[in-house]
């Protein structure tokens, strides 16, 4: 399993059991599409239905025929506590993904990139996702302060972020970073289209 820590505006470790939020389980992705939302920060309001759909439609979008992923909204203090344990990196960062399923090599201390796994999860109608994404939504509203956004709209880059990880995107590297990032760019703006982010 792997763990990936961004800065989506990212990286992965290696973590020894399925970690965390009561979210994932410790069994194999079913046949069917699974996603789990929690909420556990009280920075904003979140419409947790919306995000749910839009995860889905992301998922279709990217034709996953099967998927078991919690996606987690946290704090400050929680993410500072997960950047530190499993990425050993200090402080918090905007999103972090743990990688259930066929196994994506630990990377590091970079920003973004992809690069392809040693398996069939790129193919289109192959991909099998199993999985947690932890977001941060404090960092959301850092960062859409910084960047002239919504922090709506921050929560979804990083929820894109975070399943652009699940299917191997990587960003260890300058040239995979850029790949990554386009990527993120182009779902953002298709998710964007088609969902009113300012209800989330």
């Amino acid at each position: 399993m792997g763990c990936r820590d961004h800065n989506s505006r990212s990286e992965s470790p290696d973590v020894g059991d399925k970690f965390v939020a009561g979210l994932g389980s410790q069994t194999p992705p079913s046949d069917k599409m699974n996603i789990a939302v929690a909420n556990r920060q009280r920075t904003r309001k979140i419409n947790l239905r919306l995000l749910k759909k839009i995860a889905n439609a992301l998922l279709t979008e990217l034709e996953i025929e099967k998927a078991e992923i919690g996606i987690c909204l946290v704090a400050v203090p929680e993410m500072t506590r997960l950047n530190e344990t499993f990425l050993k990196h200090k402080g918090s960062t905007d999103v972090i993904t743990f990688d259930y399923g066929l196994g994506v090599p630990p990377s590091g201390g970079s920003k973004r990139g992809v690069v392809p796994a040693q398996n069939n999860r790129l193919k289109p109608g192959h991909q099998t996702l199993h999985g947690e994404i932890f977001v941060c939504v404090d960092e959301a509203v850092l960062q859409a302060r910084k960047f002239g956004t919504s922090w709506q709209s921050e929560v979804i880059r990083y929820l894109v972020h975070g399943v652009l990880h699940l299917l191997a995107f990587d960003d260890s590297s300058a040239g995979a970073r850029r790949k990554m990032k386009r990527e993120e760019n182009r779902r953002l703006r298709e998710i964007t289209r088609r969902f009113p982010l300012s209800k989330l």
